[in-house]
């Protein structure tokens, strides 16, 4: 059964939170600013207070740009490469096998860079 009291807890809880997360997002982005600053933008750090070591930690991942990647492989008549997008691990063994090069996919490559922070309290 739902009683008031529980929905009174549920809604109080509800605020908490979301004052939890942005204060949580302001400590994130000064330690960010931080670390853009001591070491670089999309650079790895750490750093050692106390008994707290703060790191952060990139991580990088590459796609194929879908739209670009499609048209460049029917340019090049490689149609059996495009399934309704590129067939990524297709288009990795026909570089392995040379039937691609890294230049006929110039400009079809999309990056995203994440960054990721890690707090561990050192014993």
């Amino acid at each position: 059964m739902i009683t008031r009291e529980m929905l009174i807890r549920f809604d109080e809880l509800n605020r908490r939170k979301k004052d939890l997360e942005a204060e949580l997002d302001k400590l994130k982005d000064m330690f960010h600013q931080y670390f853009d600053t001591a070491v670089g933008q999309n650079e790895k750090g750490e750093v050692k207070i106390d008994s707290y070591r703060l790191q952060r930690q990139i991580r990088r991942t590459e796609k194929f740009d879908p739209e670009a990647t499609v048209k460049r492989l029917e340019e090049l008549n490689l149609p059996e490469l495009i399934l309704k997008r590129p067939d990524e691990s297709k288009i990795k063994s026909a570089l392995d096998l040379q039937f691609l090069k890294e230049a006929d996919l110039e400009g079809c490559r999309i990056s995203k860079t994440t960054a990721a922070l890690l707090i561990k309290k050192l014993d």
